[in-house]
């Protein structure tokens, strides 16, 4: 396809109805994904980014919805680094969720038995399963990018895994475009209320794992987590659900896998990803900024 024939079809890359848009879309996508975990890092040689880094911060993101950078050997920044960052993206409104700090950035790490936050997965040292950030917030409230920062990485394990979840509808919707139809259903994905002796933290919260931003890009809300999360029953959402499992397996050449050290971190348009367990030593505790967003890194049309 003549690369002007594409220009005019990249509006509606998503619409099950418009193939050939779809297909202009498919070629480029796969054209410039990223094949391994170099393609996605830039290296700083200063804390705070140049102009050309920075430009090559967006131009991954835009290909990859992701982004790992590294600091200068010995510099391993701080919150306001994160921040900055973000802001340097176009990154401003941060989700100030139940357990971030006091500044909305939250510092991950295992947090004692009894603290709110030693009550959930991410404070602790158990893996994470699939996910994107913010499935459980109501649907004026998505997550749509992450600022994650390590500051000190566990003394063993804590790997990430991600994929971009554009490459993940891709594969879907060949398999199968009444998968994706299904999955932008209002009802596809439910999370149960959250409550916590006797009070509502959070009321229960329906919607679409795939939708379409204003601006035309995609965005998913997912969680692998067996429990706490309701399906549809019909028979056609049960299968997408069934095939997206499948598809999120260590034979997909779409996942990448990489541990961040201190200096290091992944800007993303709240993209599929995890952890796996890991252990702490006396010396050595795993120590994260996180910094979620209302906000898409680099929001301008997808057309």
């Amino acid at each position: 396809m003549q690369q002007a024939d594409c220009n005019l079809l990249r509006a509606a890359p998503f619409d099950l109805n418009d193939g050939v848009a779809y297909q202009c879309w498919r070629e480029e996508k796969l054209s410039s994904r990223a094949n391994s975990v170099s393609d996605l890092l830039v290296c700083f040689a200063q804390l705070e980014p140049s102009e050309t880094e920075i430009e090559r911060l967006k131009i991954c993101l835009q290909q990859n919805n992701a982004v790992l950078y590294q600091l200068s050997d010995g510099v391993v920044g701080d919150k306001a680094f994160v921040r900055q960052l973000g802001l340097s993206l176009g990154l401003s409104r941060l989700d100030g969720n139940l357990c971030a700090d006091n500044d909305a950035i939250t510092a991950l790490q295992v947090r004692k038995p009894g603290a709110v936050q030693g009550e959930y997965i991410p404070y602790s040292n158990k893996g994470l399963n699939w996910h994107t950030d913010g499935y459980y917030n109501p649907l004026s409230r998505q997550i749509r990018a992450i600022v994650m920062h390590c500051v000190q990485p566990a003394a063993e394990g804590g790997e990430n895994f991600l994929m971009d979840h554009e490459l993940l509808y891709l594969q879907l919707r060949d398999l199968n475009p009444a998968y994706i139809e299904a999955l932008m259903r209002p009802d596809a994905m439910t999370i149960p209320a959250n409550v916590q002796k006797g009070v509502c933290l959070r009321a229960e919260q329906s919607g679409p794992v795939f939708s379409i931003l204003a601006s035309g890009h995609l965005h998913m809300r997912y969680s692998a987590r067996l429990r706490h999360v309701i399906w549809a029953h019909d028979a056609l959402t049960q299968a997408a659900e069934a095939a997206l499992r499948r598809l999120m397996s260590e034979q997909n050449d779409a996942l990448l896998r990489f541990r961040l050290q201190a200096g290091q971190g992944i800007i993303c348009n709240n993209v599929l990803h995890g952890r796996s367990s890991f252990q702490n030593s006396e010396q050595q505790q795993r120590l994260l900024y996180r910094a979620r967003y209302y906000d898409r890194a680099i929001e301008m049309s997808a057309v």
